[in-house]
């Protein structure tokens, strides 16, 4: 094996042009605009723009209505909106995204790299994958400009991802560079062989030196774009800590996890009263006082562990706390 210091220099693009659209993702409609009649009242607006242009699917459709280019009366509207005789209703269609992604010229930091793996040191604010709205700028865009040849199990647009870290957490991700790499990978990760160490700083005083939170995750059935640690069901997580370093406001923690649920770690700690600095989600406050914003949310992958995919050796990847995390902590 060998290892490449980080570093953010490009690489030659990679990539082929994309597929193909399916039949029901016809060329773009022009602009359409008219009023609503009393039979459409009561109808959500995506169901009745849906029925008026048949050609397009509906989760196209609610994309558009995402991204603002449809107007109730000059003003933006919900896809749940329900329309009233007498709408004005204008939509613009959009390009459908790519159903591959694409190489984008965007800067990597690489901590570790061989012909099987990349371990990519990702920032806060990055997404890593096409979905919800993002189709670029994506830590895959990056990739398939970066790197030659990636794995291809997990599809056209995740090409290469073993796992995942949410939007506005920072640190180590691996990425596989072939399919085999990938599979013996992904079985480490399902076979809970993988050891994930992150950092977090939490509001208030956890008292125990360590503890182990053991609840269930599911999808909160009232703010859908959280997860809740509070019902019965849901799929089993833990997450265990230890505390690092106090602070007058604050506390350190130091956080494995043996599960990798949808914002597990995020979840967990609110959920005993502490929630991750910067994470309004999740029950943060958005100012603290005498400090400035924090701009994300204070929740960083340190360390992984695992197991070489072809020669089975026991690999050990740190990413450092980025210097943002490092200046608001010094002021804490």
């Amino acid at each position: 094996m060998r290892k490449r210091a980080a570093d953010t220099m490009g690489a030659r693009p990679a990539g082929e042009p994309g597929e193909p659209a399916p039949a029901d993702l016809q060329p773009l409609a022009p602009s359409t605009r008219f009023t609503a009649t009393p039979g459409d009242a009561g109808n959500r607006l995506d169901l009745l723009l849906h029925g008026r242009l048949p050609h397009f699917s509906r989760s196209r459709i609610q994309e558009w209505i995402r991204a603002g280019r449809v107007h109730v009366n000059g003003v933006k509207a919900r896809a749940a909106y329900l329309v009233r005789a007498g709408d004005a209703i204008d939509a613009e269609p959009a390009d459908p995204p790519p159903l591959r992604a694409v190489p984008e010229e965007i800067p990597l930091s690489v901590l570790y790299e061989d012909d099987d793996l990349v371990a990519i040191d990702k920032p806060a604010g990055m997404v890593v994958h096409a979905g919800a709205g993002i189709h670029s700028g994506t830590l895959v865009n990056a990739l398939l400009h970066r790197f030659r040849a990636l794995s291809g199990v997990g599809g056209a647009l995740r090409p290469g991802i073993v796992h995942r870290l949410d939007r506005f957490t920072s640190g180590v991700l691996l990425v596989a560079k072939n399919d085999a790499a990938h599979q013996r990978l992904a079985a480490q990760f399902s076979g809970r062989q993988v050891e994930k160490v992150y950092l977090a700083l939490v509001h208030g005083e956890v008292k125990q030196e360590h503890g182990r939170i053991e609840r269930p995750i599911a999808r909160d059935p009232v703010h859908r774009t959280r997860m809740t640690a509070r019902l019965e069901e849901g799929r089993a997580a833990w997450s265990e800590y230890r505390v690092l370093h106090r602070f007058p406001r604050f506390t350190l923690l130091e956080v494995r996890i043996g599960t990798g649920r949808t914002h597990q770690i995020r979840v967990h700690l609110s959920s005993i009263g502490h929630p991750v600095a910067g994470d309004t989600l999740y029950g943060a406050p958005a100012r603290v006082e005498g400090r400035p914003p924090l701009g994300r949310y204070f929740l960083h992958a340190h360390r992984i562990r695992f197991h070489h995919p072809t020669t089975g050796v026991e690999v050990v990847l740190t990413s450092p706390l980025p210097p943002e995390l490092e200046n608001w902590l010094s002021g804490t």
